[in-house]
């Protein structure tokens, strides 16, 4: 049966380590670096989802590059914890904190978030066995596992490194590896390698 996340791709999940891109607007000025260029740079390197995250535009001009993007590229494009963006994304990006501030009973958390995104694709951060679990029995999309590696833009705790090839097997729902993730590693057991500042390099 064709899963909610393969409906959105237009493809089957049979393969791994499929580019999916973090679309950072913040990074992408540091690095002088416009959405036509980004969009570009998208179709070359055949991303299958990006996620679009906003720490600094207004709304409106959120809404504007979400608009953008979507007339540009034919891939799925997740806003990371804006739920107020919903109608002009294809899914929605969570953290564990996102979640509890919603409901602390994640089970309740996911069905008030799909009262408002319908069947559009969820996701949420783990970054333990524990929460992988937890994850296992939500009414998720998939789940973004990490952090790989370190990382110069995140501070970051845990570092699972090969490990993460173990902890992606438990997990019912694709997983995706993010931090100090390239676009060229090869992890096992991972369907998407999510790529952030790493895109921009050659």
């Amino acid at each position: 049966m064709t899963s909610n996340l393969e409906k959105a791709l237009g493809f089957e999940l049979k393969a791994f380590n499929y580019l999916y891109v973090l679309c950072d607007y913040e990074t992408l000025l540091k690095k002088n670096i416009s959405l036509e260029i980004f969009v570009d740079l998208c179709k070359k390197k055949d991303v299958k989802i990006l996620q679009y995250r906003d720490k600094i535009l207004s709304l409106e001009e959120q809404k504007t590059n979400l608009l953008y993007l979507k007339s540009k590229l034919n891939i799925p494009i997740i806003i990371n914890d804006k739920i107020e963006l919903i109608e002009f994304a294809d899914g929605l990006h969570l953290g564990q904190e996102d979640f509890l501030k919603i409901h602390k009973d994640k089970k309740l958390a996911v069905k008030l978030v799909r009262l408002k995104i319908k069947d559009k694709l969820l996701g949420l951060s783990t970054h333990n066995e524990i929460e992988i679990l937890e994850a296992n029995e939500l009414e998720i999309d998939m789940i973004g596992l990490g952090a790989y590696k370190n990382t110069n833009t995140k501070d970051v705790s845990t570092i699972l490194g090969s490990k993460i090839s173990y902890l992606a097997k438990i997990s019912k729902h694709p997983v995706c590896a993010i931090g100090g993730v390239k676009v060229e590693d090869i992890i096992e057991n991972i369907r998407f390698n999510v790529v952030g500042s790493g895109f921009y390099e050659d």
